[in-house]
């Protein structure tokens, strides 16, 4: 099929699930897309107003469930001057985006937010331009108001930004420099000064909610396509070999089933029903060769592995003053010391992976839920040998990722199993695939010394994270690119913060001796086995927040301080931390004392916990009020008030809601979260073996926002889950007096630390 024919016939596909659907692409793009890539200096590759009034708005960033692309409308509308309902965004297509990297680490806001404002007000300058030359009126007499310019009191006539443009190219030229989420736009005009907005700032409801709400959505697993057939991966629980036997036979019998797919390692099956599909991928008997590695046996073999193997990469986050650990005049100096455990954690997709690929001789097409459409249109292209330019990309949304669509295995399994049988095929991963093998976020070890001065002043800090690097996406290979037969590309991405967000581990206080370090271990020959990891929200910050945090009020406690006005004490590197603590203390009603609580009744104990944390300049304080259950060890989570200052706020209501998801999601990585494994494979393969947080575990969050227009957008999707498991193991503290260094606090460890 020719590239011409192939864009136009995969465009009709895309209505009614892009977020507004194709048909709101101006009438050139199509045509403007099919010789070249959207150019980053071209206003045309970033919006069209069309002569019935909406304003297109193009971006590869995606809304995973996090309301961002309301907020970018509002950027867009306030730059714009039109009204929010006129903005309609095509998203999360490769073919009519530019790349804006993936949409992850909180820096949506923060990177494209920019890029739009930038844009849009290129695109209003220009619009008052043409309107200046249409009205016979100086551009600096003109006003604007939902996309009509008039001169002074409407007066001197007005007209329209469809009527100047309707339907054309701007023909505009901007200046970008960088590539991906380090890309600058620049021209001629700045965007608004923040202290003018009437749109960014207010609370208007999420653009996709109603059709949610009503069940008319379209998710990934819904997504469907002419001469559509159904495919399935098979996969053992244990590491991956090579299968010794395939008995196509097993499953001659089940009506539908199109072919038996075997390449390598990777072994599949298609069908032109799902059900037929689900019953073949579940009656093939498969033999599989004896792995050529084991688990480790337990979660303690693992830490063992951590804590005994070297690290092929170390970065300092922090490493100054020479780190004296011998005597000092400082009078009665002592040191604390302490080491902290965090599980291997899973995303957790409500809905498992999926996605839907049709690929013919020379040209592919994939729907996907992706955080990274150009990152899994090079890894598709690569695995079926394609140019990226005859790879298509389009995002449909999945269900719940938090980082689990940056590795996107599902897209991958498509495209083997489309070219294998030439129709288009749709994957659909069953739970316990997705349980088993989505990538993990890595177990760490983490290890915390200071010195302390008897007035409480901390002389030296010594943090060393110790963790897997990445081993599924960004520069490796996935699951189906490997079974096939290529190679790895390397020891695993450094991930944890080597790229972005370093924080945790103490970082956020200003210690005249400081060293942090992440130390990157290499995974068991990283081979492909089913605790490969990636990015799991906010990571590697939550782990190491758990351990600086819950150390700082180890220290407190034993100086019989207050935790707040301890922290308070300590110098910062930004005062931000000191403002958002007192905010928190405030509306929680802190009643200043030391840990533990003096008091504790007969059969349930009540704590309150402090953390704090700072996420790419997102700063967090979180306070925890809990009650603990002496009989059981259960820990239930009244109260979570959080105040965060995330600089400047584009909807309100949105930032709530993701303080809010954050919040809850931070008390099930506390409380319930492990991935349970042995040598002979994983044992987490469904919700009843993965626990995570029930509607009778939802806790009450009160929330207090500080807006700071003038830093800009500093990202909001990530940060409010980092403090939450300290602050609860800092309030178990306070409720029981003991100290759990090991996460989740599960009701068994609670109940074997306390007296009996």
């Amino acid at each position: 099929m020719k590239r011409r024919k192939f864009l136009q016939s995969a465009g009709t596909l895309t209505i009614g699930f892009c977020w507004w659907g194709s048909s709101f692409l101006p009438p050139f793009a199509g045509e403007n897309k099919v010789d070249s890539s959207p150019q980053a200096a071209s206003l045309d590759s970033w919006m069209a107003i069309g002569s019935n009034g909406i304003v297109t708005v193009l971006t590869s960033k995606v809304d995973v469930g996090t309301g961002v692309l309301t907020a970018l409308s509002q950027v867009v509308a306030e730059e714009l001057d039109v009204a929010f309902h006129r903005i309609r965004m095509v998203t999360g297509d490769t073919d009519h985006t530019i790349d804006q990297s993936q949409t992850s680490g909180s820096r949506t806001l923060h990177k494209a937010g920019p890029q739009l404002r930038q844009a849009a007000a290129a695109a209003r300058r220009e619009l008052v331009r043409r309107a200046s030359s249409r009205l016979g009126l100086p551009p600096e007499n003109l006003t604007v108001e939902d996309g009509i310019v008039s001169g002074p009191g409407g007066k001197s006539g007005s007209v329209s930004y469809w009527e100047l443009i309707g339907n054309k190219r701007f023909d505009l030229t901007m200046t970008a420099a960088g590539t991906g989420e380090n890309l600058q736009l620049a021209s001629d005009v700045p965007p608004k000064n923040p202290k003018v907005y009437k749109i960014v700032g207010t609370s208007i409801p999420r653009i996709d909610l109603p059709a949610k709400f009503c069940g008319e959505f379209m998710y990934t697993q819904d997504m469907r396509v002419p001469g559509m057939l159904h495919g399935r991966v098979i996969r053992p629980n244990h590491p991956i070999s090579l299968p010794t036997g395939v008995d196509e036979g097993s499953i001659r019998d089940i009506p539908g089933v199109i072919a038996v797919v075997r390449k390598g390692s990777f072994v599949g099956v298609v069908a032109t029903t799902e059900w037929s599909a689900v019953q073949a991928a579940a009656n093939l008997k498969v033999t599989w060769s004896e792995p050529t590695i084991k688990l480790p046996a337990n979660a303690d073999a693992a830490f063992a592995y951590l804590r005994d193997t070297k690290s092929f990469h170390d970065q300092a986050v922090a490493d100054k003053g020479g780190m004296q650990w011998g005597p000092t005049s400082a009078q009665q100096a002592s040191t604390f010391q302490a080491t902290y455990r965090w599980p291997f954690q899973m995303h957790g997709m409500i809905g498992p992976s999926c996605a839907v690929a049709d690929v013919g001789p020379k040209t592919a097409c994939v729907w996907t839920g992706s955080q990274g459409i150009f990152r899994t249109r090079r890894a598709v292209a690569d695995l079926l040998g394609f140019a990226e330019r005859d790879v298509r990309i389009v995002y449909v949304e999945g269900s719940g990722c938090y980082g689990r669509m940056c590795p996107d295995d599902a897209a991958e399994d498509a495209a083997v199993l489309s070219r294998a049988v030439g129709k288009p095929v749709r994957v659909q991963w069953m739970r316990q695939d997705e349980h088993i093998w989505e990538p993990k976020g890595s177990a760490q070890l983490l290890s915390v010394r200071a010195r302390v001065d008897g007035q409480g002043k901390i002389l030296a800090w010594d943090f060393m994270d110790r963790y897997h690097p990445y081993t599924a996406g960004v520069d490796n290979r996935l699951l189906a690119a490997r079974q096939i037969g290529m190679e790895q590309t390397g020891p695993g991405a450094l991930g944890h913060g080597f790229n972005y967000g370093k924080a945790g581990g103490g970082d956020l206080y200003g210690f005249e001796q400081q060293r942090i370090i992440l130390a990157a271990i290499p995974w068991i020959q990283n081979d492909l086995t089913p605790l490969r990891t990636c990015n799991l929200r906010a990571p590697g910050t939550v782990a190491r927040t758990f351990a600086s945090e819950c150390f700082i009020d180890e220290i407190a406690a034993h100086l019989a301080t207050d935790p707040v006005q301890y922290r308070l004490s300590l110098p910062v590197n930004d005062s931000r931390t000191q403002d958002v603590l007192k905010a928190a203390a405030v509306k929680a009603g802190w009643m200043t004392r030391p840990s533990p609580s003096p008091l504790s009744g007969e059969s349930t104990a009540h704590g309150r916990g402090v953390a704090c944390s700072n996420r790419e300049g997102t700063m967090v304080a979180a306070i925890a009020e809990i009650d603990v259950d002496k009989k059981t060890g259960k820990i239930s989570v009244r109260r979570i008030t959080v105040a965060q200052d995330c600089g400047m706020i584009a909807n309100p209501d949105g930032v709530k809601n993701q303080i809010e998801g954050n919040v809850l999601q931070g008390i099930s990585r506390a409380l319930f979260e492990e991935v349970q494994f042995d040598e002979s494979g994983l044992r987490s393969t469904d919700w009843g073996s993965y626990r995570t947080l029930g509607f009778e575990d939802l806790s009450e969050v009160e929330i207090l926002l500080i807006n700071r227009p003038e830093l800009g957008f500093l990202g909001v999707g990530e940060a409010a889950v980092i403090p939450i498991p300290a602050a609860i193991a800092n309030a178990l503290f306070d409720a029981t007096g003991i100290r759990l260094r090991d996460a989740p606090l599960t009701p068994e460890r609670v109940k074997s630390a306390l007296p009996s």
